[in-house]
């Protein structure tokens, strides 16, 4: 696992911080704080490519939705295809709350 090279103090008080946060509102005043509009823009549009690849959607159909790259698209699909299962993790609770 790539991460096990940056874990330490720093990256669990980021997670720490993230994970304290109680609703949609106050991600936004965080993240705006925390980094610039380009870097939290970069990470939402990865997780729209991840569910796009769950979806069946082809690169073209990304590419021109979402305006992410074919090499974006295909870091996101390694990482759906041999990663951690973050994104299914995380999708998948979206999916459920999206239902509820």
């Amino acid at each position: 696992m790539q991460i096990d090279k940056l874990r330490g103090k720093e990256l669990d008080q980021l997670f720490q911080a993230i994970l304290a946060l109680e609703d949609v509102e106050e991600c936004y005043k965080f993240f705006d704080d925390l980094a610039t509009m380009n870097e939290v823009q970069s990470l939402a549009q990865r997780l729209q490519v991840a569910r796009m690849l769950r979806e069946g959607d082809t690169y073209h159909v990304i590419e021109k939705e979402t305006g992410a790259s074919t090499a974006t698209i295909s870091r996101v699909k390694r990482c759906l295809n041999y990663g951690n299962e973050a994104y299914d993790l995380v999708l998948d609770r979206i999916y459920q709350k999206e239902e509820e």
